[in-house]
């Protein structure tokens, strides 16, 4: 049997083959999701603002209204990514995430220099601004991540979606446990690691993250599974240890082991990543023996410009019309069929898109209101500090958890049943009115539940409105338009939590008979605005019905089409390069029996 020069026929990797191998697994598009899981596991500041809003407001001396004010620009910073969006649209990602790292690293260590008085008199509008920066970096992580990664795996945006916002997620209970392991139980230097843990990360996979041009093959959902498998093993690790370390004292070393136990689980997608390499590598091997003129090829989309030359060209007859470039607000409201790829200001201005963000604005917001106020929320009930800790990591987990949940589910049904993802957001709304309805009216240990459900259906609206977004506007201006829906955010954050909860908490705590005015205690706080934000939150669940009706037919038929063709297409190409390899195991079997016998 030939084969080719340094190449191994038994299936493995020949011994001048290694470092084609590595070369292939660091630029192939499952190394490049495996960095995404890294760069979303640390994207995740804004969710333990709860963990530090404490020292912000020892710092200031301020009331509950002020911490608001500040949490609204965290919030604001988070969602405001057009600027990342549009610098997407013409910018190669490594430069994208290389701006998030330089902002995340810039606004969190000036936070961090306030905090710990190494900054001296810090105003409220130093905290507001260098936090918006901070919270803004996620913006440039998330849109050279999730853009990539829809385009690289498309099929699947819905799985993605949920994996890598699971990830951001479950950050939050990742990072505590690093700066516990790190720096004991000091919140201010957690502030310090936000700073430069997610930073580090960006630049050492920066030039790994990039739009791979690729078909998929056909095992692909089942390798989301694995990974699937192991982020839920992650959560269920994080979350057995956060209930252990409330009844044991760990020392210092168990903290380092248990950050090592978690970094090992994190790893493990690197293993399956260089396996489904090594699919890929057989593969591609085998094709190039039998045939050396065919291969899948990995590569980063080029523009590819194509030059005719003729020597006259044709001149338009008189019945010929000529055609004007036509202004960009010309087709506004021509707009193309669910799921082509519509112009940036086609989905603005789209009743779809309105709904989206209705939604979002109610939704989203009121579920940050509640993240941002649960420390205040369990004081405000008579909780622990360490049990309001422990509040903040179930948020954390079931944040993660709703996302995995209506990321993977929301796939399977719509493959499986064409369940419509609006349908499923209605659900997640309504079960967010519950979450909201426990912290108005508290029983005993109520917070639990509340904290899970609070932290589950924030987690669960998040893929399913990206990838509604990707669904019915296509992916040409995924980037600008994921982010456009994003901006909906900050001002429900801002109506909700600054003008609604805070001023109604700060009413009550006037009221109250404690000495000092910026706390309330007592289960009525924050009765009368988590009333509202339930009630609030009903009305948009209403609302979503809207969405369910006029997307119904889009959902019922085919949405993945184009890209089920190119599946076929692969399929094919595998089946016959099989047959064509077992007919040249046949034929150089009958070979070597004649050379055999040739020779006796």
């Amino acid at each position: 049997m030939i084969v080719a020069a340094g190449h191994s026929s038994n299936g493995g990797i020949g011994s001048g083959e290694l470092a084609d191998f590595v070369r292939q697994v660091v630029v192939g598009r499952w190394f490049s999701l495996f960095a995404s899981f890294l760069v979303m596991s640390g994207a995740g500041g804004v969710y333990v603002f709860a963990y530090y809003s404490k020292d912000i407001k020892t710092t200031l001396k301020c009331d509950q209204t002020t911490l608001n004010k500040i949490g609204f620009y965290k919030d604001l910073g988070s969602n405001v990514g057009i600027v990342a969006g549009l610098l997407a649209e013409v910018a190669p990602t490594w430069l994208v995430l290389l701006i998030g790292a330089a902002l995340n690293f810039l606004g969190y260590f000036k936070i961090w220099q306030a905090v710990t008085g190494k900054i001296v008199h810090p105003t409220v509008g130093f905290f507001c601004f260098f936090i918006m920066v901070g919270a803004n970096s996620q913006n440039f992580a998330n849109t050279g991540v999730l853009v990539t990664c829809v385009k690289n795996f498309p099929e699947r945006r819905g799985v993605m979606l949920g994996l890598l916002k699971g990830f951001v997620g479950l950050s939050g209970a990742i990072m505590t446990q690093l700066y516990i392991a790190i720096y004991g139980h000091d919140t201010r230097s957690l502030v310090l690691l936000i700073a430069w843990f997610p930073s580090l990360i960006s630049l050492i996979f920066v030039y790994t993250i990039r739009e791979i041009k690729f078909v998929k093959h056909p095992n692909e959902f089942r390798v989301f599974v694995q990974f699937l498998c192991l982020t839920i093993l992650l959560s269920v690790f994080l979350t057995v240890l956060i209930f252990i370390q409330k009844r044991v004292q760990f020392d210092q070393s168990a903290h380092i082991a248990i950050v090592a136990a978690i970094f090992a689980l994190l790893f493990v997608p690197l293993l399956i990543a260089i396996r489904e390499e090594l699919v890929l590598w057989n593969f591609n091997k085998r094709t190039l023996i039998n045939n050396p003129f065919t291969r899948i090829r990995i590569e980063t989309p080029q523009t590819t410009t194509t030059t005719t030359t003729t020597t006259n060209p044709p001149i338009p007859s008189s019945n010929q019309t000529q055609i004007q470039p036509s202004s960009c607000f010309a087709n506004i409201f021509n707009k193309p069929e669910r799921g082509e790829d519509y112009t940036v200001l086609q989905a603005i201005f789209s009743i779809d898109m309105l709904i989206i963000c209705s939604t979002m604005l109610i939704g989203v917001g009121a579920s940050l209101t509640a993240i941002d106020n649960l420390g205040q929320i369990g004081e405000s009930q008579g909780y622990p500090s360490g049990t309001i800790n422990l509040f903040i990591s179930l948020v954390s987990i079931f944040n993660f958890t709703g996302r995995i949940f209506s990321g993977f589910v929301s796939e399977i049904l719509l493959e499986k049943f064409k369940f419509p993802r609006p349908l499923m957001l209605t659900f997640i709304l309504l079960i967010s009115c519950v979450g909201h309805l426990l912290v108005a009216f508290p029983f005993e240990d109520s917070l639990y539940i509340a904290s899970i459900i609070i932290g589950f259906s924030m987690g669960s609206q998040v893929p399913l409105h990206f990838a509604m977004i990707s669904e019915i506007f296509g992916l040409k201006h995924y980037s600008t338009l994921f982010n456009f829906g994003q901006l909906s955010c900050p001002i429900g954050s801002y109506i909700l939590n600054v003008m609604v909860t805070g001023k109604l908490y700060d009413e009550v705590a006037q009221l109250g008979s404690s000495p000092n005015k910026f706390h309330c205690q007592g289960n009525h706080c924050y009765e009368q605005s988590f009333l509202i934000l339930s009630g609030l939150t009903f009305i948009v669940a209403m609302i979503s019905l809207i969405l369910v009706k006029r997307t119904r037919e889009f959902y019922g038929g085919d949405i993945y089409k184009k890209f089920r063709e190119d599946m076929e297409t692969l399929k094919t190409e595998m089946e016959f390069y099989r047959l064509d390899e077992k007919r040249t195991r046949i034929g150089n079997l009958l070979v070597d029996k004649h050379s055999i016998n040739f020779k006796r």
